[in-house]
């Protein structure tokens, strides 16, 4: 254990990379919002409803994901363990082996929901202002970990929380290290954005965002 505590306090304070790497496209003023959204075990990734989102990830309307209604603001994204985030939608609804397995190592699934307007400032929301290369590495990164069969992604059936969202396969295992934070620190790193080196909990994670940005 306090091995554990003493790599978590590590990675946090230990940025990722350890220089600021320069962002050419801020310099002009070109930037994108994206919203990091947190509680306390996960952390997802927002993104714009517009034009050009709704062409790059076509699928969530053909999934039957609601991104076109007059209230849909954001596409919030997450990567996960297949079992423990599809199965435990709340704490009521925690079961031993998706938790088990959540600790363990377990087939990854990314979890898409449309959201209207996310209320700022709020202790579970961090906003950035992103330069549009940085922008399109982040999308590049999120598209690249859905799974695709057959050249098509698709959701899967009767696993959806709600009327607002899917889960579909993703690439990549999940397990305690390699988690759904990592996941969101990597694809902030995508965007220019520095994390800790290493980020198993939302919390490490929002410090060392904190810390270096």
């Amino acid at each position: 254990m306090v091995v554990l505590v003493l790599a978590s306090a590590a990675g946090t304070l230990t940025p990722r990379p350890l220089w600021p790497v320069a962002k050419a496209s801020e310099a002009f003023g070109q930037t994108r919002r994206i919203l990091v959204l947190s509680n306390p075990i996960h952390t997802d990734i927002a993104i714009r409803i517009d034009a050009e989102t709704l062409a790059r990830f076509p699928f969530l309307a053909e999934s039957g994901m609601p991104v076109t209604h007059s209230n849909a603001r954001w596409l919030v994204f997450g990567w996960g363990g297949r079992a423990f985030y599809i199965e435990t939608p709340t704490w009521a609804d925690l079961k031993p082996m998706p938790l088990i397995k959540g600790l363990t190592l377990d087939r990854s699934v990314i979890h898409a929901d449309v959201a209207g307007e996310i209320i700022e400032p709020s202790d579970r929301v961090r906003s950035f202002e992103i330069g549009s290369e940085e922008y399109q590495r982040l999308l590049a990164y999120i598209e690249a970990s859905f799974k695709a069969e057959d050249g098509s992604i698709s959701a899967m059936p009767d696993t959806a929380y709600g009327p607002t969202d899917a889960f579909f396969e993703a690439n990549g295992w999940f397990s305690a290290a390699v988690g759904c934070n990592t996941w969101t620190a990597a694809a902030l790193r995508e965007a220019g954005i520095r994390t800790g080196w290493w980020n198993p909990l939302p919390v490490s994670l929002s410090m060392s965002l904190d810390l270096y940005n």
